[in-house]
């Protein structure tokens, strides 16, 4: 191992490296930084640290190795690409949408990027109502498998309950207003609060993504970062537009690694 990547982020501290010819990945979550220290140190002191994200240079502080401060969205852009060729090919121009404690979403196109539009919707919005809902800090996980159990239809307010059998001007399977049941609120459970909370996020980072893909005339989209990674209500969400808007969602198995990978590959 001669280097490492490390992506530091809200919530999250990702790092990336290469031992025997193979690509190693690890997540802690931001607390544990003395910890990851210590490891780095005991296990490898005279490796290279290439470090990026928004609490990169607190972490860059404790480390005892040499360290090199990488941009944060060429490196997102940079692992982005390295996975896109190891895991599906790579396209020449795509739309990436980062998922992480907020959202950032990206043209790409050959070797350049612009960052065109993000949003304070993503996985910090998703942890932090998703305590609020249930009543107390549950893990990621446990918020994934509670969504899962839960019908956002308990919860949501759709076109087809505003207009029942009269000709909607819309389709009638969509949203009208997130958690707009308000005579059901009381009596839905915290896995459809949990649900229709996925929905809501879900669409709109859709939304926004759409409104990339127009302007850029570009149909394949690629979803990274932590808070997709193992979330199925959410890559269900994410992916059932796609008739309607004509796009190609592509999942990286180890998308939310991107940044520390392409922070490695400075």
């Amino acid at each position: 191992m001669q280097r490492i990547g490390i992506d530091a982020g809200g919530s999250l501290i990702k790092l990336a490296y290469v031992e025997r010819e193979r690509l190693h990945v690890k997540t802690y979550q931001y607390q544990e930084k003395d910890s990851i220290m210590n490891w780095l140190h005991m296990l490898a002191p005279q490796v290279h640290v290439y470090g990026t994200g928004g609490r990169w240079q607190d972490v860059s502080r404790i480390i005892r190795q040499s360290t090199v401060t990488v941009e944060e969205f060429p490196a997102i852009v940079r692992g982005a690409d390295y996975l896109l060729s190891k895991e599906v090919g790579s396209p020449k121009e795509y739309i990436l949408v980062n998922i992480g404690t907020g959202t950032s979403i990206f043209h790409v196109y050959n070797e350049s990027f612009e960052r065109v539009i993000g949003s304070g919707i993503g996985g910090g919005t998703w942890m932090g109502i998703g305590s609020l809902l249930t009543g107390n800090e549950k893990s990621f996980r446990e918020l994934v498998e509670l969504s899962a159990a839960g019908n956002h239809l308990q919860v949501d307010l759709l076109v087809k309950d505003i207009y029942g059998e009269q000709q909607a001007p819309l389709i009638q399977e969509l949203t009208a207003a997130n958690f707009g049941k308000l005579e059901l609120l009381k009596t839905s459970t915290h896995a459809d609060q949990l649900h229709a909370l996925t929905q809501l996020i879900g669409e709109v980072i859709l939304s926004l993504a759409s409104t990339v893909m127009q302007s850029k005339n570009v149909g394949k989209v690629v979803f990274i970062g932590s808070t997709i990674q193992g979330n199925k209500p959410l890559q269900n969400v994410l992916t059932s537009f796609q008739d309607m808007l004509a796009y190609e969602a592509i999942f990286l198995e180890m998308g939310a690694y991107a940044g520390a990978i392409g922070a490695m590959l400075e």
